[in-house]
C-alpha cells in the first residue's frame, strides 16, 4: 500500500506534495489541526484554501452540539467556517440566557460566563443589600448590585462535560461599578477559590476589586454606618498578612473590570466549583454590578 511522507524536507516541498493530494484529502488533513494552523496554511495556494475552507474541516472544529446551541442563527451562514468565526467573534445566549456561550478563537475550546442568576450570592434575594436591575450595556436580562453587606460571598459551578477536555481554564469575575464611589474593598484583599467538587481547591489566591495604590494618602474612608481611618501602615500589614502577591483588577475594553480568581486544568469530567468568599472588616456600599 502506497504511503504519504508527512515529515522531512523543506516547507515549500511539504507545501508541494499537499497540494498534489485529492481536496477532499487535503480537508481531512487539516481537520486533525486546528483552526489557527487551517489558515494559514489555507494561503499555500487555491487548491489547499478551497480544501482547508471546506465544511468538512470546520465542522471538525466546531462542537458536537452546535446545532442546539445556535439552532436559529445556523439558517443565516453560507458556510460552517462561517458560523465557527460568529461563534468566536460573538458570544450566544444559552440556558434560558442564564449563560453565555464563544469559542476560542484561534483553538475553538469552549468559553462560558456565568450570569448573577445563576450564582449563589449570599443575601441577594435581600433587597436591602443586593438588587436586581436590567442595565443596557449587559448581555444578560438582570444584573445583581451590591448596595450594603457585611458578609460577601459568591459562588458558581458549572458542569465539565461542557468544556473542552485537556484545556487550562482562567476563572474571572466580571464586574463594574454602580456609582462613582464604593467603600470596603480597596484595603481589603479577599480571598477566591477555584477547584472542583469534592476536592481541594486547585486554586486559592487573593484578590481586590480596586487597585491598590500604595501611594494613596492615609485618610479617613466612609462605610454606611462610620468613618473609619485607613493609613498606609494599615494598607501595608494587610498585604503582608496575605503574602503580599495579590490579584488586581483590570478594565475589559467594554468598559466593564475583570479580576482572575484562578485557574485549572480539566483532565477529567466531573463538576467544577467556583468559589469566591469574601469576609469584610467592615461595610460596604456599591462596589457594583456583578454580570
Amino acid at each position: 500500500m502506497e504511503q504519504i511522507e508527512v515529515g522531512g524536507g523543506s516547507s515549500r516541498n511539504r507545501a508541494a506534495r499537499l497540494d498534489t493530494l485529492p481536496e477532499d484529502c487535503i480537508s481531512m488533513v487539516v481537520s486533525h489541526t486546528s483552526p489557527r494552523d487551517a489558515c494559514v496554511v489555507a494561503s499555500v495556494s487555491k487548491t489547499v484554501k478551497s480544501a482547508a475552507e471546506s465544511d468538512l474541516v470546520w465542522e471538525k472544529f466546531l462542537p458536537q452540539d452546535y446545532s442546539s446551541l445556535v439552532p436559529l442563527r445556523s439558517l443565516d451562514f453560507s458556510s460552517k467556517k462561517e458560523m465557527y468565526l460568529s461563534l468566536a467573534d460573538d458570544s450566544v445566549l444559552i440556558d434560558d440566557g442564564k449563560k453565555s456561550f464563544w469559542l476560542e478563537k484561534g483553538s475553538g475550546k469552549r468559553c462560558y460566563m456565568l450570569s448573577a442568576m445563576d450564582l449563589k450570592i449570599t443575601w441577594s434575594d435581600c433587597p436591602a443589600y443586593w438588587q436586581w436591575n436590567t442595565v443596557p450595556e449587559s448581555k444578560f436580562k438582570r444584573v445583581a448590585e451590591l448596595r450594603d453587606v457585611c458578609w460577601f460571598e459568591i459562588r458558581g459551578k458549572i458542569s465539565c462535560e461542557m468544556l473542552s477536555k485537556g484545556t487550562h481554564y482562567s476563572v474571572y469575575l466580571v464586574f463594574k461599578r454602580a456609582g462613582g464611589r464604593s467603600y470596603g474593598f480597596e484595603d481589603t484583599p479577599m480571598e477566591a477559590q477555584v477547584g472542583f467538587v469534592g476536592k481541594d481547591a486547585a486554586s486559592k489566591k487573593f484578590v481586590v476589586l480596586e487597585p491598590i495604590d500604595m501611594d494613596q494618602p492615609s485618610g479617613y474612608r466612609y462605610t454606611s454606618v462610620s468613618l473609619t481611618w485607613v493609613s498606609r501602615e494599615d494598607r501595608t500589614r494587610r498585604l503582608r498578612e496575605v503574602g503580599g502577591n495579590v490579584e488586581e483588577p483590570k478594565v475589559r475594553v467594554d468598559g466593564w473590570s475583570e479580576v482572575n480568581l484562578g485557574r485549572f486544568t480539566l483532565t477529567m469530567v466531573v463538576m467544577m466549583m467556583m468559589r469566591l468568599s469574601f469576609l469584610l472588616w467592615r461595610l460596604s456600599r456599591e462596589i457594583g454590578r456583578v454580570l
